[in-house]
């Protein structure tokens, strides 16, 4: 564990150097990437994800014969009509009289075509009571929601003429407007919230509004040049508005944190007596190398969504990537250099009521003791006594919260799932699939042919309708729209089981396993995948669950990889992903009990849900087991610093420990707030997501750090530090450096003596 080598190693320790000498020049080299960065994204412009490129399978390709075809699918709506009691029927005249007046007053607003009366398309139900008027609404389907307002107002003034029976309207324009304006602002105010909250925070935890505000800064600037960088890269990896809020959340969380990290330990260094350069020469030596060493390690797990073969991971994954290898060059570059500019002004604004306590002094050698914690202090004291019963006892509770994971559903949400009842048209979605199960999400056969009103092409389309309802996949209507000029013709089968996609999927199956073949299939020159929205969900959870194995193995085997090359230590490696295993687990059985079994979801409010959303255990696998590195490095890499000092294993754990435990806290704290403010969201989706990461991380921070880590550490003592000899040719990537070290070095660097890099 030695190191006489006391020349200033490492990419962090040079970078950091660079920048202090040459402060104006580096802060002018960020300020130029980041506009840079900018104006080149702005001037490229973003390409966002195809609808043919987000899956493979037969959804891919539906979505590929459409887009070759040049076929702009319009949003289609739908006006449900159904009496409010039971004595009116489609065939009284009242309840004509009222189809009538939705056919006219949807007509006479102008933005609709195709309109049909369900008396011409037989979209009746089978008891009599329920009718549909379905019609396409003019121009873009994205941007169908903006236009489709006159239509609602006109429908809306239909049903006040016409109490006894209940009007109402439903499709994907009218949906795409009332998620826009109940929850567009509300994923805006969560966004724009989070960097208040982050400062909030950070305010508290350095009582100095300068302090307070760098970190916040590095994380914006990081944020904003990656924004532009990804409008350049998506012109080879389309990227997506999902993927640009992950980018905003993890580079909030580690801007944040890399800076608070350096930040700390260049004061605490200052606070046991070092001067203001050899103070940021240490933290540039070992934060800066923590900083680096945990920003490669979270690279590695984003880049596992690029093996999913889906493009809307691929986009998150390598956005996150970006922004998380940004706020790495930040940290060690930038942030050293406006250190040295501010000096003792990094205290400015000092916050009255919101003064320090004074930090531990020297401890042995003058190493910055850091703010000594009396509670982690009193934790550590016990945990150290009795290092077996606290494994024990922390592993215990933590595999008891996993347990639940065992029996975790995945699937995508319905919409009564996603939103509950919160929305009036939620009640329309559940009283549409009542009425014509599957009805609001049909299965849509995308036929392509070499000429589609050829006869066996037209017997084969009418036979898979009839059979498709004969085979009790679908109760009908089954309605076939053709695109003579295309070759192309669209059929819409209800699937029996409607809202319920367990029933719904085997409708499907039924479909594309013994209806299509025995019918379509036989017409040579004939494609026709089958696509929806439970098509959809089915070809992303088999593509899904294809990508778990290959994603899962390359985060761990490189993670492992980079934990052994960074500490050269078994021990730590293996430790290292068995604990950030440990911590997941636990997020996936908090996410299974209360929102899958419901236990507590009232205080969340997410009753009902019943299951989790398929993208999200992939996604949060990636994201905390990059995350989670980020508080392991920072810990582990200070325990090991203190061992090379000549501490004993237990002191060295004690106070890598403790003195790690105020930023810990504080970055810990920032993000669990962060990710919080998305679990208050309506969008159980987004609660889920919230809730997991903030729980996580919340674990990871106290739990796993403040208790499991250091007691597995204790027990081990010195095979903490073991690498077998067949392993010591590996590179040796440690770069440790301690206070002495450096300040030995700064010392020469002062006395004339140029320093060795």
């Amino acid at each position: 564990m030695g190191n006489g080598d006391i020349r200033v190693r490492g990419l962090a320790a040079r970078a950091g150097g660079w920048s202090a000498r040459h402060r104006w020049a580096a802060v002018g080299i960020w300020v130029l990437f980041v506009v840079l960065a900018m104006g080149l994204g702005s001037a490229a412009g973003r390409v966002d994800v195809k609808d043919s490129d987000q899956l493979k399978g037969e959804t891919h390709t539906a979505a590929r014969i459409i887009e070759d075809a040049g076929i702009d699918e319009p949003a289609g709506e739908t006006v449900l009509i159904q009496a409010r009691g039971g004595e009116l029927k489609a065939t009284d005249g009242e309840f004509r009289d009222a189809v009538d007046a939705v056919v006219r007053a949807v007509r006479e607003t102008g933005r609709v075509t195709e309109v049909t009366s369900p008396y011409d398309t037989k979209t009746i139900s089978r008891d009599g009571r329920s009718a549909l008027v379905q019609f396409d609404v003019r121009g873009e389907p994205d941007t169908a929601g903006e236009r489709i307002e006159p239509v609602l107002k006109a429908v809306e003034g239909v049903q006040q003429d016409h109490e006894a029976l209940r009007i109402e309207e439903i499709g994907g324009a009218s949906m795409m407007k009332t998620f826009d304006d109940a929850f567009g602002d509300d994923f805006k105010k969560a966004e724009y919230s989070a960097v208040p909250v982050a400062f909030g925070i950070l305010l508290i935890a350095f009582g100095a509004l300068v302090a307070a505000l760098l970190p916040v800064a590095l994380a914006i600037t990081a944020i904003m040049a990656t924004m532009g960088l990804m409008g350049v890269v998506s012109h080879f990896q389309p990227m997506s508005e999902t993927a640009n809020s992950v980018m905003l959340l993890v580079g909030m969380a580690v801007g944040v944190d890399y800076c608070l990290f350096y930040l700390r330990r260049e004061r605490e260094e200052r606070e046991a007596g070092r001067d203001a350069q050899t103070a940021l020469r240490i933290a540039a030596a070992t934060s800066g190398r923590a900083i680096v060493v945990s920003g490669v390690t979270v690279c590695v797990a984003m880049a596992g969504m690029l093996f999913t073969g889906l493009a809307e991971f691929e986009a998150m994954g390598l956005a996150s990537l970006m922004v998380v290898a940004v706020a790495m060059v930040g940290s060690v570059t930038v942030l050293p250099a406006l250190l040295s500019l501010l000096g003792g002004r990094v205290e400015k604004g000092r916050i009255p009521f919101l003064r320090r306590r004074k930090r531990g002094g020297g401890n042995g050698g003058g190493t910055g003791g850091g703010q000594d914690s009396r509670f982690w202090t009193a934790v550590l004291r016990r945990v150290l006594a009795k290092p077996v019963v606290a494994v024990v006892v922390a592993a215990g509770a933590l595999l008891a919260i996993t347990a639940p994971a065992l029996g975790m559903k995945t699937q995508q949400l319905t919409l009564d799932q996603e939103f509950g009842d919160s929305l009036p048209i939620v009640q329309t979605y559940n009283r549409l699939n009542d009425a014509f199960p599957g009805g609001s999400e049909p299965a849509e056969v995308v036929v392509k042919a070499r000429d589609i009103n050829a006869p066996e092409v037209k017997s084969a389309l009418a036979d898979f309708r009839d059979r498709a309802i004969s085979s009790g996949a679908s109760r009908g209507p089954v309605e076939i729209k053709l695109h003579d000029a295309q070759n192309v013709a669209f059929v819409y089968v209800p699937l029996v089981g409607g809202s319920d996609l367990d029933k719904a999927g085997a409708s499907l199956d039924k479909l594309r396993d013994e209806v299509r073949p025995a019918t379509l299939g036989k017409v040579d020159g004939v494609e026709a995948p089958i696509t929806g929205q439970v098509a959809g969900s089915q070809d992303f959870n088999d593509q899904l669950a294809g990508a778990v194995v290959p994603v899962f193995a390359f985060v761990v085997v490189f993670a492992f990889a980079l934990m052994l090359l960074s500490f050269r230590s078994l021990t730590i490696a293996i430790t290292s992903i068995v604990l950030n295993l440990l911590s997941v687990g636990a997020a996936y059985g908090i996410l299974v009990a209360v929102f899958q079994h419901g236990w507590g979801a009232s205080l969340v409010g997410a009753e009902g849900v019943g299951a989790i959303i398929t993208w999200l255990p992939l996604f949060l696998f990636v994201i905390l087991f990059g995350l989670s590195m980020d508080y392991h490095v920072f810990v582990v890499s200070r325990i090991r610093e203190a061992r090379l000092r000549g501490l004993t294993t237990n002191d060295a754990i004690r106070h890598g420990v403790v003195t790690t435990a105020g930023v810990v806290t504080s970055a810990a704290v920032i993000m669990v707030a962060v990710f919080a403010i998305f679990g208050t969201l309506s969008m159980q989706s987004m609660k889920q997501m919230g809730v997991g990461l903030a729980a996580a991380v919340l674990i990871d921070a106290t739990i796993i750090r403040g208790v499991l880590l250091p007691a597995v550490m204790a027990l081990l003592g010195e095979r903490n530090w073991y690498l077998p000899k067949w392993l010591h040719r590996l590179p040796d990537l440690t770069h440790d450096e301690t206070p002495q070290a450096v300040a030995a070095a700064s010392a020469r660097e002062g006395e004339g003596e140029p320093l060795k890099v």
